[in-house]
């Protein structure tokens, strides 16, 4: 995870996401009755992902999982263990329960009442990491010093639990003050990196900056272990165009990564698509 070339799969779509993962799939919400028989279609879709020949580690560092996906199988392996023992990828857990509304210029993530219970089930399916998204919608002082602190403050429990946290304090790319947002976002971020002990290291999950290599200080810093890139409502062909111009950040993309996939292809044209945009994603991952 911390050395090798590739980028990170955003299969973590959850419960009021995945209606609009699943009509960009093809599926529409007519095609299922009730949310049992939604969370059936999508982890076909995700399963469909991850058993794809195209999907490996030769491009493919981690996948980022919902909870439910978690939980099930695919043929006959937790996904986690599919993922590493099959695939040799890592597997990383969603943990936040979405977001409050905004205030200050940035949406908290509401408490995260049951993360000691998600991180021992975690633990006891081989999972790597976390995952866990706040938003910062403009340039508050106030409001970003409370985003990056509450993401920090859980970030710290996921540590002592043995695991590795991605922070994911995600600016707005329709945010009129984007560029201010991510000076005063980076400052919170350096700020309370001191407060890592030696040998902890986080992840960072960020919006591709407005200015060019403005991550770099943060890649090479030693408490981070990786920042990684989410595409954030950009078309695939606009965020890998991003990406390219920031050496060292590597992608955590979602939409982008399924971007031109459909349930009606046959395999081989749905291979043919997933690997197309895998390898447009790793060649961006790698400059």
């Amino acid at each position: 995870m911390q050395s090798s070339q590739g980028f990170v799969a955003a299969l973590d779509q959850s419960g009021g996401s995945t209606p609009k993962a699943l009509a960009g799939y093809g599926v529409s919400e007519d095609q299922y009755k009730n949310e049992a028989e939604m969370f059936d279609l999508v982890h076909a879709m995700r399963s469909r992902i991850i058993t794809s020949p195209a999907f490996t580690s030769k491009h493919i560092l981690a996948a980022i999982l919902f909870e439910k996906t978690m939980d099930r199988t695919i043929e006959d392996l937790y996904t986690g263990d599919y993922l590493w023992e099959k695939k040799g990828i890592v597997p990383i857990l969603k943990v936040d329960k979405g977001l409050e509304e905004v205030s200050e210029g940035v949406q908290l993530m509401k408490p995260i009442t049951d993360l000691d219970s998600k991180l021992n089930r975690a633990r006891e399916k081989n999972i790597f990491g976390t995952k866990m998204r706040s938003v910062i919608k403009s340039a508050n002082p106030e409001g970003i010093k409370k985003n990056i602190e509450q993401q920090f403050y859980y970030g710290k429990i996921i540590l002592a639990a043995g695991l590795v946290p991605i922070l994911e304090p995600e600016v707005d790319i329709k945010s009129v003050d984007k560029a201010e947002s991510e000076k005063l976002m980076k400052l919170e971020i350096w700020e309370n990196l001191k407060g890592l002990s030696d040998g902890e290291q986080i992840m960072l999950k960020l919006s591709i900056p407005d200015e060019d290599n403005f991550y770099h200080d943060l890649i090479e810093h030693p408490r981070v272990m990786r920042v990684v890139a989410l595409s954030g409502g950009y078309s695939r062909e606009e965020a890998v165009t991003k990406l390219a111009q920031n050496t060292g950040l590597i992608a955590s993309f979602s939409r982008a990564l399924l971007e031109g996939l459909t349930a009606s292809q046959s395999d081989q044209e749905f291979n043919t698509m997933l690997g197309k945009s895998i390898e447009e994603i790793y060649e961006a991952s790698i400059t």
